[in-house]
């Protein structure tokens, strides 16, 4: 089945000279899949020294070095011209070098336009990338594919919901209809034990809602392993050879947004397959 209502995917990445992106190469797959339009936004941040008196030295190494990043950053960006057009996939392709806070500012508009946005998965918590999925997760209002290294396809033909019952479930499984819809097997897993569940909609209660949708699921109950609702999901994803997660994303509000809740923050770090997060 098609993946309809998917028109336009934003792919976002950050290029260094030893490691490919595997978000550009995941989402012009699933571009090509769905016979979307792809934005691909080569990104990289601009040093700007903040100190009015430097050294001429410290000038050049920092001119240097943005001249650099800009280097790759635009040879990314041809790059990825050239592979849609041999995917045959109809591509708009940006590189952009700006400050940290507009190149932040710059994807984050970027992700609202389109329907979802593709990142390469991350595992360190400051690095610019993780900057950048965090934002497209919190501030887009968009569903978020994050793709781990080594995934350059895309496939959804067994796809994981990860279910508590919340809102937060209740957006990500929506946002991610259109997937379900086109997948040949969906798990509706709740794993029990690590939280009360008792007030919130079971697995059971949504699934004639899927149905309507022309999608048929299993419902799933695990005993969290040893309490770690993370790695309970990571395992059964590599038992069921899943090609995809799609979860709601958790924040710490009390401290900012973007600190990411247990869960979010363990699969991001180590996933084996593509996550689909909805905030």
């Amino acid at each position: 089945m098609p993946l309809n209502n998917v028109k336009n995917i934003l792919v976002g990445f950050t290029e260094e000279a030893d490691v490919p992106s595997a978000a550009l190469a995941y989402g012009l797959s699933l571009a090509r899949e769905a016979g979307a339009h792809a934005t691909a936004l080569s990104a990289s941040v601009k040093l700007v020294l903040t100190h009015a008196v430097v050294s001429r030295m410290a000038a050049g190494l920092v001119a240097g070095e943005n001249q650099r990043v800009r280097e790759l950053a635009e040879a990314a960006a041809e790059s990825a011209r050239r592979q849609a057009d041999l995917e045959g996939v109809p591509c708009t392709v940006e590189s952009v070098q700006l400050r940290y806070a507009e190149l932040v500012e710059r994807f984050t508009a970027l992700s609202r336009v389109h329907d979802l946005t593709v990142v390469d998965a991350d595992p360190d918590v400051l690095t610019m990338d993780r900057t950048l999925i965090e934002q497209a997760i919190f501030s887009s209002g968009r569903p978020v594919i994050v793709v781990p290294h080594g995934v350059d396809t895309f496939r959804a033909g067994r796809i994981i919901v990860a279910w508590d019952g919340t809102p937060k479930a209740v957006r990500a499984l929506n946002d991610a209809l259109p997937f379900l819809r086109a997948a040949e097997q969906v798990e509706l897993v709740s794993v029990t034990g690590e939280k009360d569940l008792a007030k919130t909609v079971p697995g059971a209660e949504i699934a004639p809602h899927l149905a309507r949708h022309a999608i048929n699921v299993n419902v799933v109950n695990l005993p969290a392993q040893q309490g770690d609702v993370a790695e309970t999901l990571r395992n059964h994803a590599n038992l069921t050879q899943a090609d995809m997660v799609v979860m709601g994303a958790y924040a710490h509000s009390r401290l900012r947004q973007l600190v990411l809740g247990g869960v979010t923050q363990s699969l991001l770090n180590a996933s084996p397959v593509p996550l689909f997060l909805s905030y």
